[in-house]
This record gives C-alpha cells, structure tokens and sequence, in this order.
C-alpha cells in the first residue's frame, strides 16, 4: 500500500496562492539558483526546464515556479510524474541536486520526485530552506546519508524521500527536531541502524513509512506517544525485539505493516486500544505466544494477517465479533484445537486461509452462513475430516485448498454444480473414479488431486475444462491414454496449460505426434509426464512450444532419438529424459539452448561425442550411456 500521497495536489495549491499578477519580478539571488539547478541537469527529455530562460522573469514564465508578491520564489514543482483532466505525463530528469537550491531562502514547496534518474547526495544547503514546508525527492537515485542539517527545518510538515538508494542512520537529532512533521517516508532505501528514540517527539505525525530498508534493533517504546498517527509501515526491514506495549495507545491508527521482519515476543493485550485499525499485518515474523482475546476488540479491522509466525494456541472465539473482517492470514502458525464456531458470524469475510497449522476436530457448520467467502484454506492441518462437509455446497467459493486434511473416499457430487475456479485435494485418499461430471465444473482454472487413490481413466467431458490452466495429477493410478488431458478445449484467450503434471501414475502412450500443436498446449511452461508407461518417442512438434520451460519424461520407456526440433524451443531451461531407451546422438541445438541450465539424460543408450556446450552441466547428466562420450564425460576414442 502507497503512503505517499497525490504531489500535485500541493504544488497546484502553491502555484494558485502565489499569484504573479501585480508582483514584483523574480529576485536575482532565486533566479540565480534556480539557473545553477537547471545547469546540473544533464537530460531533460520532456523539457521541464524549457521555459527557464535567463532572458524572462522566473516568476511569470517559468514553468514550475510560483512567486510571493515580492517575487521571492515559495514554489519549485517539477515532479516527473504529474496528471491533468486529459493527460498523464510520466518523465525523467537525469542530473544532480544543486547546492545552490539552498538560497531559496523562502521555498514552502520543493517538489522533485518521481524524477527517477537524479543521483549523487542530497545537498546540506537545503538545510537552510527554513520556510519549508513541503519537500518531496522521492523515487530517484539519490545516495550519501540523510544530511544532520535538516534539523534547521522547523517548518516541515512533509518529508518524502522515499525509493532512492539513501544510507547511513537516521539522523536522532534531525528526527527529534521535525516537530512539525505530519507525514514522514523515508521507505526503500538503504537505511540502517535503530529506529531513533526522538520518533516520540513528532507528535504531529500521521504517516510513518520506514519500510523496505535495512533497521535493526526494537521499536521504540516512545511511537506509542504519537497519538495521530495513522499510518505506520515499519515492514520489511531486520527489526528485533517485541511489539512495545505502547502500541496500543495509537487510536488514530488505520494501517499497521510490521512483516518481514525478526520480531520476537507475543502480540500485546494492548492491540486492543488500535480502535480504528483497518490493516493489521504482522506476518512473516518469529512472534510467539497466543493470540490475546483482547484481538476481539478491533471493531473496524479489515484485513488481518498474522501469517508465517510461530504463533501457538487456540484461535480466540473473540475473532467472531469482528462482524467487518473481509480476510484472515493465519496460515504457517502452531495453532491448535478447533476452529471457532464464532467465526460463522463474519458476514463479510472473503478469504479464511488457516492452511499450516496443527488444528483438529470438526469444521463448525455456522461456517455455512459465510455466504460472501471466496478462498478456504485449511490445507496441511490434521482435521481428520473423513469427507467434505456437505453444507460447503451452501458456500459461493472461487478457491477451495483441503490439502492433507484427511479426506477419504470419492469425490462429493456437490462438486459438479460449484462454481470453484481452484479446487486443491491433494494429499488425501480419495478413491474411485474421476467422475463424468468433473466436466461440469467449467470455471475450474487450478486442479491438484496429487497423492491420492484415484485409478481410473480420465474422461471424455474432461475436455469441457475449457479454462483449465494448472492441472497435477501427480501420484495416483489414474490408466489409460493422454488425449483428453491434452486436446481438451480452450475459451480463447483462456484455457491454455501454464502446467501439467501427470507423473507416478498408470497412463499409456504413445504421446500424439501433433501434441506441440494443440491448442491447449500452445504456451504451456511446465511438462512432467515420468514413470509413466508411455512409450513410443519424443514428439517432434515439442520444439513448437515457444514458452516452455521445464520438460521432463523420466522412466517413459521412450524409444528414438531426441528429436533436433527441441533445439527450437528457446525458453527451455530443464531438460530431463533419463531412464528411457533414448538413442542417438544429442542434437547441438539442444545442448545449447541460450536458458539451459539443467540437463539429465543419464539411463539411456545414446552415443557419440557430446557436443561442446555453455551450460554446466555435471556429468551425472550423462552416465549410464555406454556408447557416450566427451566432456564432461572421458574423451572420445574413435573421433
């Protein structure tokens, strides 16, 4: 989620305040930096600065520029992305900052961001702008460290400097100074060392963006006192420690992202106080402890992601009074018991993803009243199900992931009227038949039965599947021929394979010789077909699949060559055919595909010299072909 805020909203309120008429013509000391500034600039491809002529007044006719009535220069805006009723403009504006620009002693508004090509250091001079109030050089490749001298400026309200390539610390006595400060972003640079102390100052502020740089240590206990804060994204960075109890004090507070990082410790009780909190992500964390019942206070709480922590416990039934939540990331803890029952009173809850954890017992049936929920996740817990609750046909879901829940016998007829785009079960017992009616579920995108008991072959209406898109079958007994995986339909421009994986499983060949050529396959990524008894040989129209890159066919009993045709599939970067009967010679074009980077075609009966190749690529690749040789194999004898 962006801080920042729309750029030219404030520089249209400068240049409409500061109106030239009946002013006095620009002062010669600003027309002078403002000179100096365009000088240091070294391309200027929409030409921001054209009108910035020495021989006109920088006050009425340079663009960019508002003036007081004394022609003192309060505005400079030449931002590289800007809007109007009727365009966009998105430049660049390649150079340095000026020191010069630090004698426009009475600049409000300095506004160079979204530049994206303006590199070298931030000038200490701005440091003497003490009318500043507005100072955005964000998204460029500015570097050196945040200068000490902008403790000088008092009146800043707005400071973004966001997404350059800034270093060093923060400076404590420039933060603890900034009392005026209202919004603060300093994210995507390489900022390092704690979070300083003198925060607790600002306490003005209402935006706090530090995310996506390098801090350590804890967050000090003083944010706690910034009481308008509403805003606060700290994610992304090597933080320690606990959340401070504090915390709870920011009433004001909307958003909350403190992810990716290294905190440790329990969620305080005080998260109770965060009566305005909408976002709350804390994931990606090593927190620890129970999540406090207090959690059920957060009355405005829409999203909450909690995911990948070392969070242990019940999940509270509190959860249940949070009747806004519209989606819960709780996947990757150590959550135990069962799932509330309370739960069922989220009217607005879209996705309830508690996949990863070590919850057991039944799924409650109030779950059923979650009439607006799209994604159910409860994959990889050990909730024993036995079989799909059938009160989940009353559910309107797009995904629906039961990984390793313990789900046994055939799949429920319900199913066949769902309109379920990504239907995981894998890892399971389910057994039987794959149905006819699993061409009844036309909205199917995503489908894994991987790891499962199914043994029959696919059927026809399986073609009807026609914006299937990732299919793994992987690890079944499923018999039979590929054909009605292979030429199934497609609803133009959807329905095309990204992936297929058919390995482990009972199904015959031989691959169809136009299999390159069928619709569905055109941009597949993705191809696993090993220990399958396919026979038969390489297709040849494989070498027409321009997008593909991993193809593997591991213990296929193929026979034949490998066909020189591969060599035309340039996006290939794995390459694994061992176990089979291959004979021949390796194509060179194969060898020395441009992305290769994996290349197995060890068990099999090729021979000849291998040919030279970029790709490293160990000779296990090679083994086992008695008629082979070359590097990295022993050199040739006979050639």
């Amino acid at each position: 989620m962006e801080i920042s805020i729309h750029r030219k909203i404030f520089s249209l309120f400068f240049l409409l305040s500061f109106s030239p008429l009946d002013s006095k013509a620009c002062h010669a000391v600003d027309k002078e930096a403002l000179l100096q500034f365009k000088h240091k600039i070294t391309s200027d491809p929409s030409q921001l600065l054209q009108s910035w002529a020495s021989s006109s007044d920088c006050c009425t006719a340079w663009e960019g520029i508002a003036c007081d009535s004394s022609g003192r220069v309060v505005n400079v805006s030449r931002s590289g992305l800007a809007s109007g009723n009727d365009f966009i403009l998105d430049t660049s504006m390649s150079g340095t900052l000026s020191p010069y620009l630090g004698n426009l002693s009475f600049l409000g508004l300095l506004d160079l961001s979204n530049l994206k090509e303006l590199k070298g250091p931030i000038p200490p001079e701005l440091g003497k702008l003490s009318h500043l109030t507005i100072l955005f050089l964000d998204t460029n490749k500015l570097t050196g460290s945040i200068p000490t001298s902008f403790r000088y400026l008092k009146k800043l309200k707005k400071l973004y400097l966001s997404d350059n390539y800034v270093s060093g610390v923060v400076p404590s006595s420039v933060i603890g100074s900034l009392k005026s400060l209202t919004e603060l972003g300093l994210s995507g640079n390489q900022l390092s060392g704690s979070i300083p102390s003198t925060i607790g100052k600002l306490v003005l502020l209402t935006k706090l963006d530090l995310h996506g740089n390098n801090h350590t240590g804890s967050i000090p206990s003083g944010i706690g006192k910034l009481k308008k804060l509403m805003y606060l994204d700290l994610s992304e960075n090597q933080i320690t420690g606990s959340i401070p109890p504090s915390i709870g004090g920011l009433s004001e507070l909307v958003l909350l992202y403190l992810n990716q990082n290294q905190m440790t410790g329990s969620i305080p009780s005080s998260i109770s106080g965060l009566s305005s909190l909408q976002f709350c992500r804390i994931s990606e964390n090593k927190l620890t402890g129970s999540v406090p019942p207090s959690i059920g206070k957060l009355s405005n709480i829409q999203r909450l992601i909690l995911e990948n922590n070392k969070l242990t416990g019940k999940l509270p039934a509190t959860i249940g009074h949070l009747i806004t939540l519209t989606d819960i990331f709780f996947s990757n803890n150590r959550f135990t018991g069962k799932i509330p029952s309370s739960f069922g009173n989220l009217q607005n809850l879209q996705t309830l993803d508690l996949s990863r954890n070590q919850l057991s017992g039944q799924i409650p049936h109030q779950l059923a009243k979650l009439q607006r929920l799209q994604t159910f996740d409860l994959s990889f817990n050990p909730l024993g199900l036995g079989s799909i609750p059938s009160w989940f046909a009353k559910l309107k879901l797009f995904r629906l992931i039961l990984a390793k829940t313990g789900i046994k016998g055939q799949l429920p007829s319900w199913l066949s009227s769902s309109s379920i785009s990504t239907l995981d079960l894998s890892s399971n017992s389910l057994t039987g038949k794959l149905p006819p009616w699993i061409g009844n579920m036309t909205n199917l995108s995503f489908l894994n039965l991987s790891n499962n008991v199914f043994h029959s072959s696919i059927p026809a209406e399986f073609k009807n599947l026609s914006l299937l898109m990732d299919l793994d079958l992987h690890a079944n007994k499923f018999t039979g021929p590929l054909g009605n995986i292979l030429s199934k339909n497609v609803q133009q421009p959807l329905g095309h394979y990204n992936s297929i994986d058919l390995s482990n499983n009972l199904f015959l060949g031989p691959i169809d010789e136009k299999f390159g050529e069928r619709p569905a396959m055109v941009s597949i990524v993705s191809l696993i077909l090993s220990h399958n008894p396919l026979g038969g040989s390489i297709p040849k129209s494989l070498g027409k699949l321009s997008e593909l890159q991993v193809i593997e066919l591991v213990g296929n009993g193929l026979l034949g060559g490998i066909p020189v045709e591969l060599g035309d599939a340039k996006a290939l970067t794995s390459i694994v055919l061992s176990q089979n009967k291959l004979s021949g010679a390796i194509p060179q074009s194969v060898l020395n595909l441009p992305e290769l980077q994996e290349f197995d075609v060890s068990g099999n009966q090729l021979s000849g010299k291998i040919p030279p190749h970029k790709a490293t690529i160990p000779a296990s690749g090679f083994m086992d072909n008695p008629g082979l040789c070359g590097a990295p194999l022993p050199p040739c004898k006979h050639f």
